[in-house]
């Protein structure tokens, strides 16, 4: 006696799964959809992203050795009040990695105190410290100068809310650059990484 047929679940199978058809379009890398030859993935990077064209390092040797050690100039409180002058002599100045430390006196209005600053070589951020007990020009003790331009322009930042700070412009003094030949060997000159 033959079996009888029972309808199978094939009809159903072929229905879920997806046919070829001719909508089908093969992965293709992005530079050679653009008609150029297809490049590794390392080249697409490279090409893409800015390249730092100068040693961070090398320029903050060079700046340790070349800075003028001699600044005047002047700070203007943010509040209206009246210039003060100020003079800034740096005692030592050393590289420590991409930063220049630097060691001195600040004079602000008569008042000298001693301050320990940082220069970042690639981005020409200062933190300048005063470590004295009273800086002059009223002050404080515990604020901080700091500036996006080296040691030309700072802001002082106070340790309070209630001092509004100001504004520091110092200027080399001319001829206060201490040359490399006065410190023996010479800094190599900076120079690309690429």
């Amino acid at each position: 006696m033959p079996l009888p047929l029972v309808p199978t679940a094939l009809p159903m199978l072929l229905a879920l799964s997806p046919l070829p058809s001719d909508a089908y379009a093969p992965v293709v890398p992005p530079s050679s959809r653009l008609g150029s030859p297809a490049r590794d993935s390392g080249a697409l990077l490279i090409e893409s992203s800015p390249v730092e064209t100068f040693d961070p390092i090398a320029r903050a040797g060079l700046i340790a050795i070349e800075i003028p050690r001699l600044w005047n100039g002047s700070y203007t409180p943010f509040d209206g009040g009246v210039p003060v002058p100020v003079s800034l002599s740096l005692g030592s100045t050393s590289s420590a990695g991409q930063m220049v430390v630097m060691r001195g006196t600040i004079t602000i209005g008569g008042v000298a105190s001693p301050v320990q600053g940082n220069l970042n070589a690639k981005s020409d951020q200062l933190d300048l410290l005063v470590l004295g007990e009273a800086p002059g020009a009223d002050l404080g003790t515990g604020g901080t100068f700091q500036g996006l331009q080296g040691l030309s322009l700072s802001g002082w930042n106070a340790d309070r809310l209630t001092m509004m700070g100001g504004r520091l412009q110092l200027l080399p003094v001319p001829g206060s650059q201490k040359l490399a030949s006065d410190t023996g060997p010479q800094a190599e000159p900076i120079r690309g990484l690429w």
